[in-house]
């Protein structure tokens, strides 16, 4: 069991580093429910 099964993710992945849609294909195995993504630029 997993610490995320049954919670509400939001991803905020960064541009030069992890964005959020491969953060959110590593949760796809996961029972849990990905409500937002998104890749942000911080400068």
């Amino acid at each position: 069991m997993s610490r995320f099964e049954g919670k509400k993710i939001v991803i905020i992945g960064d541009r030069d580093g992890i964005p959020g849609p491969a953060i959110e294909e590593c949760l796809k195995p996961i029972d849990c429910e990905v409500i937002f993504s998104s890749t942000e630029c911080f400068v």
